[in-house]
């Protein structure tokens, strides 16, 4: 079973959740609903090497994906599902509305 870990209000999240929802592959984990769930995906995004990007510059890096085989990934691509495409507006988590 693939997690995915994201917010509801993150529009990449809600992206990739949207293709993910009913399928019994992926298991969707929103990190903002409860701690327990805040603190697991915290866990990961200090300790993996695939978080580093996002911990350099300090984003949150949702939404994440543990595959399978345990391999961390931010790429939607990984996991079966497609980005959200950019459409310039910058309806992103960043302040620069570079993504979450």
């Amino acid at each position: 079973m693939i997690k995915i870990y994201g917010m509801a209000t993150c529009p990449d999240c809600t992206y990739v959740e949207e293709q993910a929802a009913g399928n019994d592959r992926y298991e969707l984990i929103d990190i903002g609903t409860h701690v327990r769930r805040l603190k697991e995906f915290l866990r990961l995004r200090d300790t993996a090497p695939a978080m580093a990007a996002a911990r350099r510059a300090g984003t949150v890096g949702i939404p994440c994906f543990v595959l399978d085989d345990g391999t961390v990934t931010l790429r939607a691509e990984d996991a079966g599902l497609r980005p959200r495409p950019r459409d310039g507006e910058g309806a992103a988590c960043s302040l620069d509305g570079s993504g979450c």
